[in-house]
C-alpha cells in the first residue's frame, strides 16, 4: 500500500540513533539505508536489503521474484490479486453449510459482489505494481504512489457500493442516493490525488477533509439501515459484524504500519520479513475477506426471505 517517498520520512533524529548495521553493499547487490538515495529513505529502522534505483521499469519487474526487502509487499497483494479475480469467477459455492460460516454455499460469482471484486482487485494490482516498481526513478515512484492511493479508492468504493446493493435492495432510490453520494466523494478524493495543485501545504486541511469524509460516509447509510431494520436486520442484510470486523482490522493493521512495530523495537531485525508494511498488506487482504463474508452473509439473505421486499416497501 502507500507510502510518500518524494522527501525522507524517518526523522533525523531516528536515523541519529538508529546506525546501519552494513556499510558496504551485500554481495547479491542490495543496499543498507545509509546508501539509499534521499527519495527512497523511508523507514531507518529497515537497514537492510533494499533494491538499488534501477532506472528501468523492466529491471525493477524482474527484481519481484527475488529476496529483498519489497518481496513480501509485492507477492502478498498478488496473491491477493489471482484470489479475488479467481472467486470473481468461480461459478460454485466455496466452502461448508456449517456454522461459523453457514453463508458459503452460494455460488461465489453473484452479481452484487462484482463492485467489490473489481475494487479489491484494481486495490491489490496498483499496490502491488506500485511496490514492485518504487526503485526505478524518483518520478515513477510519485507517479506509482498517486496510482497506489487511487486503489485505496477503488476498495472503499467497491465495497461500498456492494453493501448498498445488498443492504438497500428493496429501496432503489436509496442505492442510487448512496452509490451517487460515495462516487461523488470518491472522485473529489481521486482529483486531490492525482492534481499536483492540491498536494502543496496550503490544501492539506482540504485534502484530509475529503479522506475522512469518504471514510465516514460510510456511518451514514449504515444508521439509516439500522433505523429501517434494527441490528439483527443489519446483520441479514449487510453481515454487520462482519463490517466492524473489517474495520477493527484495519484500523489495527494501519496502527501498526504507523507505529512501525516491531521494526522500531528491534533495528535491523525484521528487514525481510516481519516489517510493519508486510503486516499491513496482510491486514488488509484479512480486512476484504472479512468483507466479502459479510458480503455472502448478506447474498444469502437475499436469495431466501430477504429478497421478498413486500412488506417492507
Amino acid at each position: 500500500m502507500a507510502r510518500l517517498r518524494k522527501t525522507p520520512s524517518s526523522t533525523a533524529k531516528d536515523i541519529h540513533q538508529v546506525s546501519p548495521t552494513h556499510r558496504s553493499p551485500s554481495k547479491n547487490g542490495l543496499l543498507t539505508f545509509a546508501q539509499l538515495p534521499a527519495w527512497l529513505q523511508d523507514n531507518v529502522y529497515l537497514q537492510t536489503g533494499y533494491r538499488p534505483p534501477s532506472g528501468s521499469i523492466w529491471l525493477s519487474l524482474k527484481s519481484s521474484f527475488s529476496l529483498h526487502n519489497e518481496t513480501v509487499n509485492i507477492q502478498s497483494h498478488l496473491i491477493g490479486v489471482f484470489v479475488f479475480f479467481a472467486l470473481s469467477t468461480w461459478p460454485y459455492p466455496v466452502g461448508l453449510p456449517s456454522p461459523p460460516f453457514p453463508l458459503l454455499t452460494l455460488p461465489m460469482n453473484q452479481p452484487g459482489l462484482l463492485p467489490f471484486y473489481a475494487g479489491a482487485v484494481t486495490c491489490l494490482t496498483l499496490s502491488a505494481s506500485y511496490h514492485a516498481t518504487s526503485n526505478v526513478s524518483l518520478k515513477v515512484a510519485q507517479k506509482g504512489n498517486q496510482a497506489d492511493y487511487l486503489g485505496i479508492l477503488a476498495l472503499i468504493i467497491g465495497s461500498f457500493i456492494s453493501s448498498i446493493l445488498y443492504g438497500f435492495h428493496c429501496h432503489p432510490s436509496l442505492q442510487i442516493a448512496y452509490c451517487v453520494m460515495i462516487g461523488s466523494i470518491g472522485l473529489a478524493c481521486a482529483i486531490v490525488t492525482v492534481n499536483p495543485g492540491f498536494r502543496t501545504p496550503e490544501w492539506r486541511t482540504f485534502r484530509a477533509t475529503m479522506f475522512v469524509a469518504m471514510g465516514l460516509s460510510a456511518v451514514i447509510p449504515v444508521i439509516h439501515g439500522l433505523r429501517l431494520y434494527g441490528i439483527e436486520g443489519m446483520e441479514d442484510r449487510i453481515g454487520l459484524r462482519w463490517l466492524v470486523a473489517q474495520g477493527i482490522t484495519y484500523i489495527l493493521g494501519a496502527s501498526i504500519y504507523a507505529r512501525r512495530i516491531p521494526e522500531k523495537w528491534y533495528p535491523g531485525t525484521f528487514d525481510i520479513f516481519g516489517a510493519s508494511h508486510q503486516i499491513f498488506h496482510v491486514f488488509v487482504l484479512a480486512a476484504a475477506g472479512l468483507h466479502l463474508i459479510g458480503l455472502l452473509r448478506a447474498a444469502e439473505h437475499m436469495a431466501g426471505e430477504g429478497g421478498r421486499c413486500e412488506d417492507i416497501m
